[in-house]
């Protein structure tokens, strides 16, 4: 790419937005140009505007320090700035549905990590490995918009990313039921032990709307482009709990699986360590070499030992056995704050700029 292409990121302030920034830092293909939050950060530099908070292990990049943060309402300025953005705004879901498409409207390309428009039927919601095809849908969004460039695109929520890419490596063998418990790291919430004390040695089997979330987004990441909108997948029918747990970052899932096919233990491993997709063929900057790793110890995966794997883009599977009700179970693993969220945004946006849809203006 001859010229980096101009990104803002709406709610840079947030645990989410401050990922992006991390991340973001020396893309080859992306740079930080515009940093927008709540009008009581307006005006402040970023550097002022974050404070003692912030949450990334990195140290703030230099380059975003002295960045102005400016109002994310204003909405038009913004949009003035950049060839398009990175959404991880803190509002409520209307006002989020609201902001978005009005940015999308000023013809600037929307990337959320928000789950406002997940269900919105013509809005994609992707995780690239498996449904890059729901792309596809964004003409027919922007008839809708009445835009030449601008649509929003949104990836699903961090919760399913440990087990859903397994549903996508086993469609041959027709994967029917899930039974699921999420194991779900504090950073998930937006928070660090620092924030939240109340959450060391501690577990609360309660997260608000999640468990809807993995049960009925998966289905929409496997479902399939018809007439202009994204319609779900009927199987399989999964059923869900999740858990908050004391870990910082990771979300761990337990799952117990019935197939329309039974195939073999070594069939599951091949297809899962065999498994990629558009970010691997199109080597976007991104793109976990291996997607999906098999781990053969019995103690494995582990938080503290797997969760930055392929640099938090990839995801872990382990202790993959026959079980006595159902026809298999496993544990999987992915980092909730990398590809669950701003990860697995930005591969989004490498996807549709590889694929045309995000351009310099």
């Amino acid at each position: 790419m001859d010229q980096k292409l101009k990104v803002g990121i709406l709610g840079a302030t947030g645990m989410v937005g401050q990922r992006f920034i991390a991340l973001l830092e020396n893309h080859p293909w992306f740079e930080v140009v515009t940093v927008a939050a709540s009008p009581r950060s307006a005006g402040k530099t970023y550097e002022e505007a974050v404070g003692d908070r912030w949450k990334m292990d990195t140290p703030m990049p230099e380059g975003v320090k002295k960045l102005t943060v400016l109002n994310v309402n204003d909405v038009e300025h913004v949009a003035s700035t950049v060839d398009f953005v990175f959404s991880a705004v803190d509002m409520s879901k209307e006002e989020i549905k609201v902001i978005e498409e009005k940015y999308a409207k000023t013809e600037t390309p929307v990337v959320s990590n928000n789950s406002a428009h997940r269900w919105t039927p013509d809005v994609p919601m992707v995780v690239p490995e498996i449904n890059a095809a729901h792309f596809d849908v964004i003409p027919d969004q922007k008839k809708r918009l009445g835009t030449t460039r601008g649509f929003i695109a949104v990836k699903p929520n961090c919760s399913i990313q440990s087990y859903a890419p397994c549903l996508a490596a086993w469609e041959e063998f027709g994967p029917k039921e899930l039974v699921v418990t999420t194991y779900q790291a504090i950073s998930g919430a937006g928070k660090t032990f620092k924030d939240w004390p109340e959450m060391e040695g501690n577990i609360i089997p309660f997260i608000g709307g999640e468990e809807e979330k993995s049960e009925q987004e998966p289905l929409r990441v496997l479902g399939k482009v018809e007439n202009g909108q994204i319609v779900k997948a009927e199987l399989p029918k999964i059923t869900c709990q999740c858990v908050r747990v004391p870990v910082l970052n990771g979300h761990t899932a337990a799952v117990f699986i019935n197939f329309e096919k039974k195939p073999t233990k070594e069939q599951l491993i091949e297809k899962l360590v065999n498994f990629k997709g558009f970010p691997q063929e199109a080597d976007l900057p991104s793109a976990p070499k291996q997607f999906i790793q098999y781990l053969e110890e019995d103690n494995r995966p582990q938080v503290t030992l797997d969760v930055d794997y392929e640099s938090g883009m990839g995801v872990s599977i382990g202790r993959l056995r026959e079980d006595t009700m159902y026809d298999y179970k496993f544990i999987g693993l992915s980092h909730n704050t990398v590809r669950g969220a701003a990860g697995g945004a930005v591969l989004c946006a490498e996807a549709l700029t590889a694929k045309g849809y995000i351009a310099k203006k």
